[in-house]
């Protein structure tokens, strides 16, 4: 079924109050990885005395949206270009832009809402065509429905904020327009990570994260896994399972292995990893590297202020071998990814801005979609990228008219990005939002719950079987 969804008003919300008007500069980790926009989207059934006068929903919006932007304002800014592919932030007040649109299907022919093509269409589209000046830092998006229910969906630039950051945004506007005051402002100084500072130093460490990621053997670009037809799923564990796959990484870690126990990130991530090399048919000998996603705002010494409102994340990788991986125990690849993960110290996040800040430009480590290039780091076949939105609060989000009734991370449609989500029950479960190409998908799943159900029966993943590699 295709739905229709039908525009009817777009406007830009400019913040109800004047605030600063200037430059702010960027850190290095918002100017590189990915800038485009990150989609996510809610659905709500609201009482039906929401629905009368027509514009109640959208007009509480507006006005509340208003409100949040003199707090949260470089998000009404735009974009600059500055020499070597770097960016800053002009705090201009433009205004994000909101749309008001309707849809004539209901919320039940949507299915249960798993990310799918239809959520194109309940989502701002970016047009990346036009200067970057004139491209809004956020879009919102009101859709109705026939049924009564409507998506709220938001698209944010993540060269301004990373998840926490956007999390902590979108749960204030949702508190001003429910008629509760502020609870926090956001810290907005990012010179707390040196932001506009020239190099001071070389980098102290090694940084492979800034290196390109392996190949597929035998070629020489990824261009041609680029190219190939990628599909959507989310997967399932529940809290027994979680807790199964824990307990396998840590029963079975290298006998080196002497320091804290695996969580639950690092033993599902290390499960993620090790079916998607079996899934893609890798041979023994093929490099693959998994991207990690490192909070760093406690790991800072002093650790960064409460609300710092930017991205204060690294990216690190965990690095192997497919065959290592696959025939190993589940431990040896959680080894891979706490070793990579416990390497972010305070310095070691020093050394990567110094090494950044030295680099003339930054075009390479870039993933700008169709701002410019689709030319940066690729993280699809042969390797994964793991993000985890596990400890963020994606849900409950009540804008006046209850909690939604779903969420889910709007389309995203580049092989091997994944991420892991708290379940919708809040029964300690979680769902693996994961892309891969089509041809890789079904033995994914099955590989996937197999080896946990082995794990249930026999006490240990089966390690070690060759079926669909070459």
């Amino acid at each position: 079924m295709k739905i229709k969804v039908i525009l009817n008003s777009s406007c830009l919300v400019q913040p109800s109050e004047p605030t600063f008007n200037g430059c702010m500069p960027l850190t290095e980790s918002d100017q590189t990885g990915v800038l485009a926009h990150v989609p996510t989207i809610y659905f709500y059934r609201p009482p039906q005395n929401w629905l009368t006068p027509k514009d109640t929903i959208f007009t509480t919006l507006r006005t509340s949206l208003r409100r949040v932007l003199v707090h949260f304002y470089p998000l009404a800014g735009r974009l600059r270009w500055l020499d070597g592919a770097r960016l800053e932030l002009d705090c201009n007040g433009k205004g994000a832009q909101l749309i008001e649109a309707h849809c004539e299907a209901t919320l039940n022919d949507l299915g249960d809402l798993t990310p799918s093509p239809h959520f194109h269409y309940l989502i701002p589209p970016i047009n990346y065509m036009v200067p970057i000046e004139d491209i809004p830092l956020l879009c919102v998006q009101l859709t109705t429905f026939q049924c009564g229910g409507i998506a709220l969906s938001y698209t944010i630039s993540h060269a301004v904020v990373d998840g926490q950051s956007a999390l902590h945004f979108i749960s204030e506007w949702a508190r001003l327009a429910r008629g509760e005051p502020l609870c926090t402002a956001p810290f907005l100084d990012r010179k707390l990570l040196r932001a506009g500072e020239p190099p001071s130093a070389q980098p102290r460490f090694k940084h492979a994260q800034f290196d390109p990621p392996p190949l597929l053997l035998g070629q020489s670009s990824s261009e041609s896994e680029r190219k190939k037809e990628t599909t959507i799923t989310m997967l399932k564990l529940s809290k027994i399972q979680v807790e199964m796959l824990k307990n396998e990484a840590n029963r079975t870690r290298p006998c080196d292995h002497k320091g804290r126990a695996y969580t639950r990130y690092e033993s599902i991530a290390a499960h993620i990893w090790r079916c998607s090399c079996r899934a893609r048919r890798h041979v023994h000998e093929q490099p693959t590297a998994m991207g990690i996603c490192v909070d760093i705002r406690r790991r800072m010494q002093p650790p960064l202020r409460e609300k710092f409102f930017g991205n204060a994340i690294i990216d690190v990788i965990a690095t192997s071998f497919s065959g290592e991986l696959m025939t190993r125990p589940l431990g040896y690849a959680a080894g891979r990814i706490s070793e990579a993960i416990d390497s972010v110290t305070s310095e070691y996040v020093h050394s990567a801005i110094d090494f950044l800040k030295n680099l003339k430009d930054f075009s390479r480590l870039q993933d700008i979609h169709a701002l410019r290039t689709n030319q940066g780091p690729f993280y699809g076949n042969p390797n994964i990228g793991v993000i985890s939105w596990m400890a963020l609060p994606l849900q409950g989000l009540d804008f006046g008219w209850g909690r939604e009734i779903f969420m889910a991370p709007g389309t995203h449609d580049c092989d091997g990005d994944s991420l892991l989500l708290p379940g919708y029950e809040g029964d300690g479960s979680l769902v693996v939002a994961l892309c891969l190409q089509a041809v890789c998908m079904g033995d994914f799943k099955k590989f996937f719950y197999e080896d946990i159900n082995e794990t249930r029966k026999n006490g240990s993943v089966i390690v070690g079987r060759s079926e669909g590699m070459n």
